[in-house]
């Protein structure tokens, strides 16, 4: 992530006291270089609805069946499906990889337009994948594309940290969340790292 950007995004953030105690208390966020966009896809469905660990286990099993290379869609296309079982993919997430791999040969997904597409553009792009909702295209969006102003608000953890920052005595809604953090715009992807470390320490 460009370091001009996210130290704008400071200036702005710090604005609002609750945010200043975060980044006081956390520090700088860690957005390391983003993968390209075929692997970061096949990582953010391996890790769908699975805690870190189990995911990077079935992910790390994954990779394995392709050597030292990362896979290429092709290769996906081609892997019997009983081969990804083994790995460790359920059925749907092993028929998830094959359509994402089938959509980028066939050019349903096109990364080279990324960077004139709006963010909303480039959700309904990725949409098109079988298993690839908005929380997914939002991730890819973040920790990918590095896009600045995302905010995934149906998060349960986004929502636990929002809570505990805005003292709600219950998990606010997605919607109540949109309108809570406008005041972060246009910088949300950064302060949605801080609301993740502030549940993760709240889980303990």
């Amino acid at each position: 992530m460009n370091p001009r950007l996210v130290r704008r995004a400071f200036l702005t953030l710090k604005k609002d006291a609750r945010m200043a105690r975060l980044i006081k208390r956390y520090g700088k966020p860690d957005f390391k270089k983003g993968k390209s966009a075929y692997p970061a896809l096949i990582s953010a469905i391996i890790y769908q609805q699975l805690s870190g660990k189990a995911a990077a286990t079935i992910y790390k099993r994954f990779c394995t069946i392709y050597g030292t290379k990362l896979p290429t869609p092709h290769a996906v296309l081609t892997t019997p499906l009983l081969k990804l079982r083994k790995a460790g993919l359920s059925g749907q997430k092993a028929a998830y990889l094959k359509d994402l791999s089938k959509k980028f040969l066939d050019g349903t997904i096109d990364p080279k337009h990324f960077k004139e597409m709006t963010d909303e553009s480039i959700r309904e792009h990725l949409m098109r994948v079988k298993g690839v909702g908005r929380w997914t295209a939002d991730m890819f969006l973040m920790f990918t594309l590095h896009r600045m102003d995302v905010f995934p608000s149906g998060d349960l953890g986004i929502q636990k940290g929002m809570q505990k920052v805005c003292k709600l005595s219950s998990l606010p809604s997605p919607k109540k969340i949109e309108r809570l953090s406008e005041i972060w715009a246009p910088y949300r992807t950064i302060a949605s790292w801080y609301l993740w470390r502030l549940a993760d320490e709240l889980a303990g």
